[in-house]
């Protein structure tokens, strides 16, 4: 009903227009052309339900000579609300179409073999060593043998990459290529991989996001098949706090697709899928089964009385267990507690700052405890508070007090902030000793080594020269 009251409007419009006018402006225009015309005009009248046909022919009658602005094309669309349950479902499989899609572009292993047998057959000769290398011409060769599915990864930028890091002139490695080739492959999988979780289709991942990702990849390593399934909601999150603490510093609650991507620790991850891993490899990795294990065999050691969280008394037994009671209470203070313990996922937090002091983000960690004032800095006052639980247990071990100027001094020499008076986080980042700044506040027996250091040098001089 509706098409057949749009047809008659529109050839009541027709008859209206006067002939004359539409003839001016578009003289060499068949009347089907001049139709079409209205057509056009009429349906953008009843889109913007202000004008009519005749006033947009009037204001249209020089678009043929000079563009105009006054319609601009909505580039918008907020997100559907979460009431509306039909729009959001609409969204989600379009996604999804649109992922599959581009999945189906990607080379399959059968379409990698063929691209390694065209590099090989047309590789340019010498040969350096034992590697092949191969020119442009046979590069593009390659290419338009390959098809039309290869021809994205076999650019002249890609070729022009690979040749700035190459050893022959004129010739790029096929090794090299092939590696890049699957290389790309592998980040754009990941990248769609970690794309269906994204719900919202932002290009950000929540936490729950994340985890839900990680436990549907646990069944795909086999370095994990070991792992016991009532553990794997602990290995889930311990594999996602990584992430979220070096990716998202601030606590948003959320990190980015394209973050994940480029972060270095996305590959130790990955490692998981290869059959065999050294044992040493292994321990080094945070995403490994043993390491997961240990890390929270040690969190099990410390809950002394089993109630599954860490009391601050619990928490003085983590590391060499000499961390200052000062700090322990500052970090009880300023990190998330339940009933004034610590759970599992706050402990994470904390080991990851101190077992990696010297990372940005760890400082960022260490230095929220350490502002006693929340003012984003750190004065004599700040320092000398932290200092008073070195001095009690230096104290404690009946070893020769130290003077708190001559370390504050140290500090700000080894700092060298903008302000001489106050230190920031800028500073401490900067300067490249911010983690020894931490250490010797927090941790009595990283202070003691720092304190004999030239001693510990020399002993260990000593003990080469004996040896030799």
């Amino acid at each position: 009903m509706s098409s057949i009251n749009f047809r008659a409007k529109l050839l009541t419009a027709l008859d209206k227009a006067k002939p004359s006018a539409l003839y001016q402006q578009h003289p060499a225009k068949t009347n089907d052309e001049i139709e079409d015309i209205l057509f056009q005009q009429y349906r953008t009248e009843l889109a913007l339900g202000r004008q009519k046909p005749n006033q947009l022919a009037e204001e249209t009658q020089t678009n043929d000579t000079r563009g105009t602005y006054r319609y601009i094309p909505r580039f918008h669309f907020e997100l559907p609300k979460s009431t509306n349950s039909l729009a959001q479902k609409l969204r989600e499989e379009a996604r999804t179409l649109f992922l599959q899609k581009r999945s189906k572009e990607l080379l399959d292993n059968g379409e990698f073999k063929l691209l390694w047998s065209l590099l090989e057959k047309h590789h340019t000769p010498p040969l350096v060593g034992e590697e092949q290398y191969i020119n442009y011409e046979s590069y593009c060769r390659v290419g338009t043998i390959a098809g039309e599915k290869f021809r994205r990864y076999l650019t002249a930028t890609t070729f022009a990459r690979l040749l700035a890091s190459s050893s022959s002139p004129g010739r790029i490695g096929v090794i090299a290529l092939f590696n890049y080739t699957m290389r790309k492959v592998w980040l754009q999988q990941t990248r769609i991989g970690l794309s269906l979780y994204d719900y919202t289709g932002q290009g950000f991942l929540s936490e729950s996001d994340m985890e839900s990702y990680i436990l549907e990849l646990i069944p795909t390593f086999p370095q994990l098949e070991g792992l016991e399934k009532s553990f794997h909601s602990f290995y889930v999150c311990t594999t996602v706090r990584k992430f979220f603490f070096f990716l998202d510093p601030l606590r948003t609650g959320r990190i980015r697709i394209r973050d994940v991507l480029t972060c270095s620790f996305l590959d130790d991850l990955l490692e998981l899928r290869d059959e065999e891993i050294p044992k040493d490899a292994q321990e080094l990795n945070w995403f490994s089964a043993p390491s997961a294990l240990s890390v929270y065999g040690h969190y099990l050691n410390l809950d002394k009385d089993h109630n599954g969280m860490l009391s601050r008394k619990e928490l003085i037994g983590y590391g060499s267990g000499t961390l200052t009671p000062i700090f322990l209470e500052r970090v009880f203070a300023e990190c998330l507690t339940y009933d004034g313990e610590m759970d599992y996922k706050t402990y994470l937090d904390f080991v990851l700052a101190l077992e990696n002091r010297a990372e940005p983000q760890s400082l960022h960690y260490l230095f929220r405890i350490l502002d006693v004032e929340h003012r984003g800095y750190l004065t004599a006052f700040t320092l000398n508070y932290f200092f008073k639980g070195i001095q009690e247990e230096l104290s404690a071990h009946r070893a020769e007090p130290i003077n708190f100027d001559d370390v504050k001094d140290e500090i700000f020499d080894m700092v060298k902030p903008a302000d001489p008076t106050r230190i920031t986080l800028k500073d401490l980042i900067s300067c490249g000793h911010g983690e020894t700044v931490v250490s010797i506040l927090i941790e009595f027996h990283k202070f003691w080594a720092y304190e004999n250091r030239e001693v510990m040098v020399t002993s260990t001089a000593s003990e080469d020269t004996h040896n030799l």
